[in-house]
């Protein structure tokens, strides 16, 4: 997909379509950060640290359930 920079008062605004924005799972309120590698830019949902830390505890517990029998299967 090629977008260009439109004119936003004296900014640039890049606009996201909104099926870019569902498949992220964003909307105008959630905050983006914007890094680069210095050739391209990277623009990313910033991650939710209780939203982490919910993920991690569930995966903990998948793995003391299950992660004999996910070894297993792994092999």
């Amino acid at each position: 997909m090629i977008k260009y920079l439109i004119h936003h008062g004296n900014s640039a605004a890049l606009v996201f379509d909104k099926p870019i924005m569902q498949l992220l799972n964003i909307d105008m309120k959630t905050p983006l950060e914007i890094a680069t590698d210095g050739k391209s830019l990277i623009i990313s949902p910033v991650k939710d640290a209780a939203r982490e830390k919910k993920f991690r505890a569930a995966m903990a517990e998948l793995h003391a359930k299950h992660g004999k029998t996910l070894a297993k299967l792994a092999k």
